[in-house]
């Protein structure tokens, strides 16, 4: 190959020269259907939800056993090769988003559901088994897996444990973190490694707490023994309307005031309930400026009770019209539609970017009102949907990626949005993770300090930063400059990651 005579062509060259290397190496432990490097091939993995950043990898290596994984975890430790694990790509923060100079990891055939144990009520199940799946197997012993992302029916079991992920009904059953017992998997070096234990607690520290979560950073996750839930006997869901968004917010904090724990308790403004009723035709309420779905499951006496209860407390919070569904299949439909709030905003715009920031449930109003201002700085529009009941907003702003002057902005409203919810006593992320997407609002949340800390955690598991290095914790000059750029009024640009 002719010298380089510019930074293009030199990186270009650099880019090839190490993707010859790579190749050759990982060539010698996976069948050659298992290993892509034409860009025709890899494209497919240049992105995940967070379609705004895209980077084609060097490499991707799909493979099928144990043994391989662990093969390509050696070889690129060896050569000191940056590895990024990947699932269904269906995360919202770009934690997938490939390495310039690094193989893509995807364990998509890891899919096997490798034990259902209803005794314990524990299922064992492979990495890329889908969310939805483990249901679905649980199912025939009465039991379900509880965490329910609105992806859930695409999202693996991998990429929850990655990012702590939820669900609407998290309130009552908890996260990820709450459903897991044990993760098995590998290091960067390809040494097998465990954590947390089939009993209820563990001998030493609990890592597993620090594991999950950790989007891919600390080590591979192969294999996952999850718990199990008897599926109640009966659930029911109130449909509440609030002419008023302060109304709403506050009938949220009432319902938890007054001791009562849904099984579900999420909120959508009213340009969010236009696009999902368009979208599923669910039965909102298209007058209201917001609607409430609180949901009650457990014996039918308990759901009696508790529907009651709930239905008290919106009424005097202000509801305009309270609906609760008569059977199973209308508790359905009112869930259909958010649950597909997601694809619905698909239809608004050619793009939109879903934050993830959490605050205090007593200052709910105050955040949509702050976002509608928020819309008119920046000139976007924004439609609101979230897990109320834990305070977890999913702002969806509507933009077009292929406009740089609206990415831009996109960029500076979802900013705004996360250091408006961290001042309000909030957190930059609730369970979509850091990725890059949220890289420059980690320095707003936690100090220089706490941030090595963090980054002292992973140089423990990871000392040469090769697992999905550049993102979630951000390093010193990145905060130091980001502080010099809100200053100025401006942002520094994402990701951080090389450009090749």
């Amino acid at each position: 190959m002719n010298a380089p005579t510019s930074s293009s062509q030199a990186e270009a060259f650099i880019r090839s020269t190490r993707q010859a290397q790579v190749v050759a190496a990982l060539q010698a432990v996976l069948p050659a259907h298992a290993l892509l490097w034409h860009n025709e091939d890899t494209t497919p993995y240049e992105c995940d939800g967070l379609t705004a950043y895209r980077q084609r990898p060097l490499v991707v290596a799909l493979p099928e056993t144990e043994a391989q994984v662990q093969a390509v975890l050696k070889t690129c430790h060896a050569l000191a090769v940056p590895v990024v694990a990947r699932g269904a790509g269906t995360g919202l923060s770009g934690g997938a988003m490939p390495h310039a100079l690094g193989v893509t990891l995807s364990l998509a055939k890891f899919n096997r559901i490798l034990k259902v144990d209803a005794i314990s009520r524990t299922a064992v199940v492979q990495a890329g088994v889908r969310n939805l799946a483990i249901s679905e197997a649980a199912a025939p012993y009465g039991l379900y897996y509880a965490p329910d992302p609105s992806s859930q029916i695409a999202c693996t079991i991998g990429g929850n444990v990655a990012e702590n992920s939820g669900g609407v009904h998290c309130l009552k059953y908890g996260l990820t973190v709450h459903n897991v017992l044990k993760v098995r998997g590998y290091t960067v070096e390809g040494e097998p490694i465990e954590f947390g234990s089939d009993a209820l607690d563990a001998s030493g520290y609990d890592l597993l707490s620090v594991f999950i979560g950790s989007e891919g950073m600390l080590a591979i996750t192969l294999e996952v023994t999850v718990k199990l839930v008897p599926k109640p006997m009966l659930a029911r869901c109130i449909m509440a309307s609030f002419d008023d968004l302060r109304k709403a917010g506050d009938a949220v904090a009432a319902v938890i005031a007054a001791g009562i724990i849904p099984a579900g308790l999420e909120m959508m403004d009213k340009p969010m309930t236009a696009a999902v009723e368009d979208f599923v035709h669910a039965g909102y309420d298209l007058s209201a400026a917001a609607i409430l779905l609180c949901e009650s499951d457990g014996t039918p006496e308990e759901v009696e009770e508790e529907i009651g209860r709930m239905t008290a407390v919106l009424n005097s919070a202000g509801a305009t019209a309270i609906a609760v569904s008569r059977d199973e299949a209308e508790r359905l439909k009112f869930w259909s539609g958010r649950k597909n709030a997601f694809p619905a905003s698909g239809r608004l715009a050619p793009d939109y970017m879903c934050m993830d920031s959490t605050i205090p449930r007593r200052r709910l109003a105050d955040i949509l009102l702050a976002i509608a201002e928020m819309e008119k700085k920046y000139g976007l529009n924004c439609c609101n949907v979230f897990h109320a009941g834990d305070g977890n907003l999913h702002p969806l702003i509507l933009f077009d990626a292929n406009d740089p002057d609206q990415l831009h902005r996109c960029e500076l409203f979802g900013a705004d949005i996360l250091e408006t919810s961290v001042a309000m006593g909030g957190t930059v992320t609730g369970e979509h993770g850091v990725g890059v997407e949220k890289l420059n609002s980690m320095c707003v949340q936690f100090s220089a300090a706490e941030n090595e800390q963090m980054l002292g955690v992973k140089r423990a598991f990871d000392p040469q930063s090769l697992l999905n290095p550049g993102k979630v914790i951000p390093t010193l000059n990145r905060c130091a400059e980001y502080g010099k750029m809100l200053v100025r009024g401006g942002q520094i640009s994402h990701p951080d990651l090389p450009r090749f």
